[in-house]
């Protein structure tokens, strides 16, 4: 299951000061990471931007003996180990340039289907949820996966109605596979891979779930899928920073607009204000721009659309039931048939076209919609 490779580029990225970047100038310098592992440290003059003191740490036995006891950890746990030198990642997140050298993975991607990453605040508003309720109850036919950080909040109603609505869901974790943060999410995680979908993390099993992991990770979450959708967040929200690597992945950003007095708002409002999003106007037009390829049903709008009762007064009542019994009547045969005068009739029509339920045509001619 697990070959040498994976060994030393466990051990590799262990080093100190070798980062996801060097990692990649290494690989393609010396063509795997056993190679790099055995000869940068004698070949260093070879590498651009290399000093001694950067790969002074590489060869060290204890990052080996470090290697070794996660391969058997991830053996243990049934977790795969994908390379990005080795084309294992799915292909978006390989272009990126600061993608991670190594994605540890467990259940399932399918690289067939189109990702949407969905992000938010812990702090979750109804008008939040709602959207997501929506959004997936309108793309519930559609072939493609969720992908979120399985934090509180929007992630987790994000991965719960993906689940209710048999989508496929990614969660993306700030750790390694050794725990999971926040424990509440811990069933959640569970119903996930028993459902068909996966968890991934760049973290291997020593690393906790320590507040700078969290920015990390977020550009897994934007660099994984062509858009990124920012449900709610605040100034200088964790979402916010999901939006920016997108915003430089050159991936598409939405952003559901809301109150200017609403603190959950106020973040995606300003990615809107600065042109770093595109303002969800109604989840029709969003599924239609995702390019999803849906089946042909009636779409609704932003929320769900709920026919209302309109209550007439006597005279719209008449002058309704009138243009809608006689299509495209014109003012003088509507005044004929219901015995009002003329300059009493237009005002009604007014009325009537504000509350969506008549449409006026040229030479004074009504249709009833």
């Amino acid at each position: 299951m697990y070959s040498e490779e994976h060994l030393y580029s466990i051990a590799l990225r262990e080093s100190n000061l070798i980062g996801d970047i060097n990692f990649h100038k290494l690989v393609r310098t010396f063509g795997s990471a056993k190679a790099a592992w055995e000869n940068a440290g004698k070949e260093y003059k070879k590498l651009d931007g290399f000093g001694k003191k950067m790969i002074s740490d590489l060869e060290n036995p204890e990052h080996l003996r470090f290697a070794e006891k996660e391969l058997k950890f991830c053996e243990t746990n049934y977790i795969s180990i994908n390379l990005r030198h080795r084309k294992d990642f799915p292909f978006l997140l390989n272009e990126c340039d600061d993608a991670p050298a190594i994605l540890y993975q467990k259940g399932t991607f399918d690289h067939s289907r189109q990702k949407v990453s969905i992000v938010g605040t812990r702090n979750i508003t109804t008008y939040g949820k709602q959207f997501i309720h929506d959004f997936f109850e309108e793309t519930q036919a559609c072939h493609f996966t969720s992908v979120s950080g399985l934090a509180l909040g929007v992630d987790k109603e994000v991965h719960e109605q993906s689940l209710y609505h048999q989508i496929p869901t990614v969660g993306v974790l700030a750790h390694g596979f050794h725990t999971l943060y926040p424990s509440k999410n811990k069933k959640l995680a569970e119903k996930i891979l028993e459902e068909g979908g996966c968890l991934l993390t760049e973290f291997n099993s020593s690393r906790k779930p320590d507040r700078e992991n969290f920015i990390q990770r977020n550009r897994i979450v934007a660099g994984i899928s062509p858009a990124t959708i920012v449900v709610e967040t605040a100034f200088g929200g964790g979402s916010i920073s999901t939006a920016t690597y997108a915003n430089l992945y050159n991936r598409e950003v939405y952003a559901l607009p809301g109150k200017i007095t609403d603190k959950q708002s106020q973040g995606c409002n300003h990615l809107v204000f600065q042109h770093k999003a595109s303002a969800i106007s109604t989840v029709k037009d969003l599924v239609d721009q995702l390019g999803f390829n849906k089946p042909k049903t009636k779409t609704e709008e932003l929320f769900p659309y709920s026919e209302i009762t309109v209550q007439f007064t006597e005279n719209q009542k008449k002058v309704f039931d009138a243009v809608f019994e006689n299509p495209q009547i014109s003012l003088d045969d509507l005044a004929d048939k219901i015995n009002l005068s003329s300059h009493k009739i237009l005002p009604v029509i007014l009325e009537l076209e504000l509350l969506g339920k008549v449409k006026s045509f040229s030479g004074r001619q009504f249709l009833a919609i």
